[in-house]
């Protein structure tokens, strides 16, 4: 997983001082997604974030998903990908926590941010 495959989008969303940040990119594997989420991590603000949340659909082993201490919010990135068909790409939405909690408003921002992506990124997997 190279650097130039992530595409990555910050800035856009944030509620009640929570900052969100949404990255993808093409993956077929496990393998690949574990070496997405460490590339994602080198930059040491996204190691520093509060939760890393993410899922992916692969081609050969279907669905699978990371909450990163925010239960639930793999699920909520899965469904979506689910929904739009895609597969062969990992979404992962970064929350960095702003001292209030969100409560159920949680799962509605990581649908923004996946949406958000969903919109803006170049898409390279099977199906897209």
């Amino acid at each position: 997983m190279g650097k130039t495959d992530m595409q990555q989008f910050s800035g856009f969303l944030t509620d009640r001082g929570s900052k969100y940040a949404v990255s993808g990119g093409p993956v077929s594997s496990r393998a690949d997604v574990k070496a997405f989420l460490k590339t994602l991590t080198r930059d040491k603000r996204y190691a520093k974030a509060t939760h890393n949340t993410w899922a992916a659909i692969l081609p050969d082993e279907g669905g699978t998903k990371g909450d990163d201490g925010e239960a639930g919010a793999g699920m909520v990135i899965l469904r979506m990908l689910e929904r739009e068909g895609v597969t062969g790409h990992i979404i992962v939405v970064t929350r960095w926590f702003g001292g209030t909690k969100l409560g159920g408003d949680r799962y509605r921002r990581v649908q923004d941010a996946v949406q958000h992506y969903l919109e803006n990124a170049t898409l390279k997997g099977d199906a897209c």
